[in-house]
């Protein structure tokens, strides 16, 4: 069984993760919480809720998604049921940190930053940063990006990488206003991982073209857990690694992003 609560925006953590990790020291668990989670019968997840085909609400106001069927999979394998949690991503570590939930099950990128204050299972896919105009747009060439309005999701990487350069940036909460900022003009370009951008123009949801990032690497997706509990760790880890060698990973991967990601 899925429960779905809506907690309420935070605001630590915000702005650049490099500059969370180095204003907020991590809040260690004094025991590792899998006995404490067991003993609930409750594994509490959270993600923003606006990241498709990843993670969102559908019409039924269920959250849905990549994210969601992982996590609960790796839930089910521990013997656990599965409370979802929606909250801002410029927050979601706060709310980790503050003991709002369990792990963060949100298409989280892997970086050095975050590692210093969370801990990583993972990671359960890989995507790079991408970048993403509409179809016919003047710009082609990431030079081109100095003297555009571009637009990232408030506390993403993204976010940080477009800061780092200099760019006029606008923020957003998620992946659905950006494109729609987008398709508007109220944007030039939007930066965002490339899976979810790709399957929206797939989808024939948007006409858009890509902007060649030569310096963009593959990089991976973890489930963010707080530090000091290895054998959550592990036991997240082994459901995990189960599920990716019996074919249930990769038929979650077929029906919500069309093939296999890791």
């Amino acid at each position: 069984m899925v429960k779905t609560v809506n907690i309420l925006r935070r605001s630590v953590l915000v702005g650049s993760v490099a500059l969370m990790g180095l204003t907020l020291a991590p809040l260690s668990a004094s025991a590792d919480e899998l006995a404490e989670i067991k003993e609930r019968g409750v594994l509490k997840i959270a993600m923003s809720g606006q990241y498709p085909p990843f993670n969102f609400v559908n019409e039924q106001n269920q959250v849905v998604g990549f994210d969601p069927a992982i996590g609960t999979e790796i839930a089910k394998r521990m013997g656990l049921e599965t409370e979802i949690v929606t909250t801002a991503w410029d927050g979601i570590i706060g709310g980790l940190l503050a003991n709002k939930y369990d792990a963060v099950v949100g298409s989280m990128s892997i970086t050095p930053e975050r590692d210093e204050v969370i801990d990583f299972v993972g990671p359960y896919y890989n995507t790079k940063r991408a970048i993403f105009t509409k179809a016919g747009s003047d710009i082609t060439t990431v030079a081109q990006l100095d003297d555009a309005k571009v637009g990232v999701t408030l506390g993403e990487t993204h976010e940080e990488w477009a800061r780092e350069q200099g760019y006029d940036i606008k923020t957003y909460k998620g992946l659905p206003e950006l494109l729609l900022e987008l398709d508007n003009g109220r944007v030039d370009v939007i930066v965002n991982d490339s899976i979810p951008v790709i399957l929206a123009m797939k989808a024939g949801q948007y006409d858009l073209a890509t902007i060649d990032d030569p310096a963009a690497e593959p990089i991976g997706a973890g489930i963010a857990i707080r530090e000091g509990n290895p054998e959550l760790a592990a036991a997240m880890q082994k459901a995990l690694d189960e599920m990716m060698a019996d074919g249930t990973y990769l038929k979650i991967a077929e029906e919500w992003v069309g093939g296999d990601i890791r």
